[in-house]
C-alpha cells in the first residue's frame, strides 16, 4: 500500500515540530505565561509527550504562529536527568553553559560566563547578574527544564536541606528578580509538583506557588485523528478508531502502534495478524515495565485487582471472588485518581479501567486488519 514511502511515524525521539500534534490549548497557556514573563509547570505520565512539548515550545515557527519575536528570547533547554547526580551546582552550570551556546552575538556576556564556568562559580546569583545584563540588551531569558522530577529527590550529594536551598533559590529568580523580571520557566515533571519535594515550611509561601499548574493529557479523538492523517486513503475510518482503540489516546503507544502498522501496509497487502500482535507486544513490554516500576505497591496492588476484574473470575481454570472489588476501589479513590492523572488508568461511567491494557486487544487487531 505504501511502496518506496518513509514511514513517518518515528519512535523513541521527540515528535519534531512540524509534526506535533494537538496540545493547542496547553501551548497557548505557556505562550502567555512566556509573554507575562510567568512560569508553568506542565505534568503528565510517562510517554505523554512532555520533550516534545519542550521542542514545540522552543522552535521559532511556532513562536510566529502565536504572534510572538523569538529574536528577543534566549531559549535554553535540557532535562534534570542529563545532571546526575543530580545538585544545585550541576544544574546551574549546565543552564549557564547553554546559555553561553545560545549568545552567539554576545561576546561580552560569552566572556563574563566563560569566567565564572572556569572559576566553577555557578550560581543563582551569576545567573541573576546575566539575566540583568540581558535585559539591559532587550532580551529575556526562556528556560525550557524537562524531567524536573530529578530536582526534587534526594541523592548522597544532595541532601533535603540542599534541595529547600535550590527550590528556594528557583523561586527567588522568578519572582523577585529586579531592575524587572526577564525570565520564564516552563518545567515538565511526571506528577504534580506539590505532590513532590520537600516538606513545606509553615513561615514561608510554597515553593511552588508562582507556577499556574497544567496537565499534558492522553489525545483526544479529535487529536488522534489528526495525528493518523499519514495513513491516508488507504486507512477506513473504522481502521483509524480501532488504532485509537488499541493505544488508547497514549501518545508513545499511538506512536509505536502506527508506526509497527504502517510497515506492515507497507511491506505487504495481507499484514500477518499475530506477527503483528507479537511485535506490539514486544515493542510496549519495556514500557509498562517502567510504569509498574514507577507504581508504589498499593498503586501495584489496585492494578492487579482491575486486571483480574477484567478475567471475570476465572484465571488458569482457577475461580475467585471479587465482590467487594468496588468497594475497595472506593475507599482509594485518591491513588486512582493519580493512575488516572498519569495515563495509566481511564474513569468510565464512573469506573475505572485499564486504559492501556492488552486485554481483548487480539481481537481488535483481528478486527482491524479486516477492515482495511
Amino acid at each position: 500500500m505504501y511502496p518506496n514511502l518513509q514511514n513517518p511515524f518515528v519512535v523513541g525521539t521527540p515528535i519534531v515540530p512540524e509534526r506535533f500534534v494537538g496540545r493547542k490549548s496547553l501551548i497557548a497557556a505557556a505562550f502567555d505565561q512566556i509573554n507575562n514573563r510567568s512560569h508553568l509547570p506542565v505534568w503528565g505520565g510517562l510517554g505523554t509527550g512532555k520533550t516534545s512539548f519542550l521542542v514545540k515550545l522552543a522552535s521559532p515557527d511556532t513562536w510566529k504562529q502565536y504572534g510572538l519575536d523569538s529574536s528577543i528570547a534566549v531559549i535554553v533547554r535540557f532535562s534534570c536527568e542529563e545532571i546526575e547526580p543530580f545538585t544545585p551546582f550541576g544544574f546551574w552550570k549546565k543552564l549557564l553553559s547553554l546559555l553561553k551556546d545560545n549568545l552567539d552575538t554576545e561576546a561580552e556576556l560569552q566572556a563574563s560566563i566563560n569566567t565564572v564556568l572556569a572559576e566553577s562559580r555557578a550560581s543563582r546569583d551569576s545567573l541573576r547578574q546575566l539575566l540583568v545584563e540581558l535585559a539591559q540588551r532587550g532580551k529575556f531569558l526562556v528556560l525550557l527544564v524537562d524531567d524536573y522530577d530529578a530536582a526534587l529527590y534526594q541523592n548522597q550529594e544532595y541532601s533535603e536541606e540542599n534541595m529547600q536551598q535550590f527550590l528556594s533559590e528557583c523561586r527567588n529568580l522568578a519572582v523577585h528578580l529586579e531592575p524587572k523580571r526577564n525570565i520564564s520557566i516552563i518545567v515538565t515533571s511526571k506528577k504534580r509538583l506539590n505532590d513532590l519535594g520537600p516538606r513545606l515550611n509553615p513561615n514561608a509561601s510554597p515553593w511552588y506557588n508562582h507556577y499556574l499548574f497544567r496537565q499534558i493529557k492522553p489525545f483526544d479523538n479529535t487529536e488522534i485523528e489528526q495525528f493518523l492523517q499519514p495513513f491516508n486513503k488507504p486507512i477506513t475510518t473504522e481502521l483509524r478508531q480501532a488504532i485509537g482503540e488499541i493505544a488508547g489516546g497514549h501518545p508513545s503507544l499511538l506512536q509505536i502502534a502506527s508506526f509497527l502498522l504502517y510497515q506492515e501496509l507497507r511491506n505487504t497487502t495481507s499484514p500477518q495478524v499475530e506477527e503483528f500482535v507479537r511485535e506490539f507486544e514486544s515493542s510496549i513490554r519495556y514500557f509498562f515495565d517502567n510504569i509498574w516500576q514507577r507504581c508504589n505497591t498499593k498503586d501495584q496492588n489496585l492494578l492487579m485487582l482491575m486486571a483480574l476484574a477484567k478475567l471475570r473470575g476465572r484465571l488458569e481454570r482457577r475461580r475467585y471472588d471479587l465482590k467487594d472489588v468496588d468497594l475497595i476501589f472506593t475507599q482509594s479513590e485518591r491513588n486512582l485518581t493519580n493512575l488516572e492523572e498519569q495515563g495509566v488508568i481511564k474513569r468510565t461511567a464512573n469506573k475505572f479501567s485499564s486504559s492501556c491494557t492488552l486485554v481483548s486487544q487480539r481481537s481488535k487487531i483481528n478486527k482491524l486488519y479486516k477492515r482495511s
